[in-house]
């Protein structure tokens, strides 16, 4: 199981990036999804996660600036972030919780890391 994280990069304060987290490999289900964000000397923060019915948590910091979803389909979400400022900038990191066989506990697995940069 793996999950393969793209988008991020390089904009300027109230700009826009999306970020997706796409899992891939053998498993029957997946819960919940999202992000968090690691910054320089700062503990690991979660920004949003949505569960597999739809059910969206942010933290105050996005929250009207953020929005996740996902494809279940597709086994992928979606992390549209608008109206960046600086303070946004961080690596950000997906997961998502994941049941490789009926009977068994889910696992929280990780995505790389994608830098986003936001410049003032």
């Amino acid at each position: 199981v793996q999950l393969q994280a793209s988008g991020g990069g390089s904009v300027q304060a109230g700009g826009s990036l999306r970020l997706s987290c796409t899992a891939s490999g053998s498993f029957v289900s997946i819960n919940d999804m999202g992000w968090y964000r690691q910054s320089p000397g700062k503990e690991r923060d979660l920004d949003a996660s949505i569960s597999n019915g739809g059910d969206t948590k942010y933290a105050d910091s996005v929250l009207g600036r953020f929005s996740i979803s996902r494809d279940n389909a597709k086994r992928v979400a979606y992390l549209q972030m608008n109206s960046l400022k600086p303070e946004d900038t961080a690596v950000y990191i997906c997961f998502a919780w994941i049941r490789v066989r009926w009977g068994r506990d889910t696992n929280r697995r990780w995505g790389q890391g994608t830098l986003v940069t936001v410049s003032s």
